[in-house]
């Protein structure tokens, strides 16, 4: 087997136009490859730490040279000789050189950088498709996507406080065709937007970002478009919404100020939701409260849990340990799984088997600061999951997700399957 030849670490920008890692493993093969590292705005508490320089003069204070620092002077060398197809003994060896309970010291955008880029390395070396050597021969299935069309909340600076409105293709027979049902209806909404003399401006990942009456207008605007592009709400096109709750939680309220509707308590957002769903075809809320609020989420998953899907993303921030108490309390049915928010591939696997042992469902997330790396797209296959957030129709850190997703279907050929989800 091949070993690591060099590791070594650049600074290079997302899509917010803001510092990220990039990180590069060079084989004795002569194999080499690349992997970038993405960025959150709605970040839960718990996530391992991104490491930042925090020197004002250079991009506000959000550079990572340090990170860059940690992998070039630090980290990178004590891999050297070591087999890439070793992902696991390298990430947990990652994990004790920086030898904090968060990833503090060398930061989780420095070994995640380095992890992806081992993992993509050893697959390259072996000739193998990343979602194939991840995933073994039976990693098939393909992802629906969870397209996102209207922004709010931090994602975008209108009067909508719930941050993401989605479009789940879910009678979709191929990913092929569930990304055509869902970039129709994109179009069909900025149509229908500019009908009603709304901007058509979208937010960060790539969703239509007006300024609307109410939130549920967002809700209704998108029926009116799934309608308007020829398929059937609730069959061929379903609804999933990420409020991120946390984000307009504030003094023991949810405080829904962006739309002028005022506080709420945890009872009252679920009755809000629970109305939404008797009249809406929604099928997965995401994050509908804060990331402490325990209480609130098991009540909510009690309530709806048996009609829609329950996700628990800043509450979990893809941790074991968060997940197994999330599944001894039932307080949710359904785990947000993302690459940098745990910091290694091999942690971010293990997130996932404990929701496949709880029978839980799980949904590989990209983040709103994002890359043009697309190393989720191939994670999501190798996973089997059958459900993927990667944003919006436009914006290429978005569509290059899609696009390689569009590849492994064709390559797998008749073998491919598509995910399909179960609630309502």
């Amino acid at each position: 087997m091949t070993t690591i030849r060099s590791v070594r670490a650049m600074e290079i920008l997302d899509s917010r136009g803001n510092p990220t890692v990039r990180a590069f493993v060079e084989l004795e093969d002569g194999t080499k490859v690349s992997a970038s590292v993405p960025s959150g705005a709605s970040t839960g508490e718990n996530e391992a730490v991104e490491k930042r320089d925090g020197d004002a003069k250079r991009y506000g204070g959000k550079g990572v040279l340090k990170a860059v620092a940690a992998v070039n002077d630090y980290l990178g060398p004590k891999l050297i000789g070591l087999a890439p197809g070793h992902q696991a003994e390298i990430d947990r060896l990652l994990i004790e050189l920086d030898g904090t309970p968060n990833k503090d010291r060398c930061g989780a955008n420095a070994i995640l950088g380095i992890s992806m880029a081992v993992a993509r390395a050893a697959a390259a070396s072996d000739r193998l498709p990343l979602y194939a050597y991840l995933g073994g021969p039976e990693a098939c299935g393909l992802p629906v996507p969870m397209m996102n069309i209207l922004n709010g909340g931090k994602h975008a600076d209108n009067s909508v406080d719930f941050q993401e409105f989605m479009v789940m293709p879910v009678g979709a027979p191929t990913f092929a065709e569930a990304l055509r049902y869902g970039a129709e209806t994109f179009h069909s909404l900025k149509s229908i937007l500019k009908k009603k003399g709304y901007a058509t401006a979208v937010g960060d990942e790539g969703g239509f970002a007006p300024n609307l009456k109410s939130n549920e207008e967002a809700v209704e605007v998108i029926v009116e478009a799934i309608e308007a592009t020829g398929y059937t709400p609730g069959k061929d096109i379903a609804i999933a919404l990420d409020p991120a709750a946390s984000s307009f939680w504030e003094d023991g309220a949810y405080r829904l100020t962006k739309s002028g509707q005022g506080p709420k308590s945890s009872s009252e957002m679920t009755d809000l939701y629970r109305t939404w769903v008797q009249k809406y075809p929604i099928h997965s809320i995401e994050d509908g409260l804060a990331e402490n609020d325990w209480e609130g989420f098991q009540a909510q998953t009690a309530l709806l849990g048996d009609t829609i899907q329950i996700v628990g993303d800043d509450i979990y921030v893809t941790n074991t340990r968060f997940i197994a108490r999330g599944i001894a309390e039932s307080t949710t049915n359904a785990v947000l799984i993302k690459l940098n928010q745990i910091g290694t591939v091999t942690e971010t696997i293990e997130a996932i088997a404990l929701c496949r042992k709880a029978g839980w469902g799980f949904v590989i997330s990209h983040r709103s600061g994002e890359t043009e790396d697309a190393f989720m797209a191939d994670f999501a296959v190798a996973m089997g999951g059958g459900q993927i957030k990667t944003g919006s129709a436009c914006r290429s850190e978005r569509i290059c997700k899609y696009n390689r997703l569009l590849e492994i279907e064709a390559e797998l050929g008749r073998k491919a399957t598509i995910g399909h989800f179960a609630k309502r």
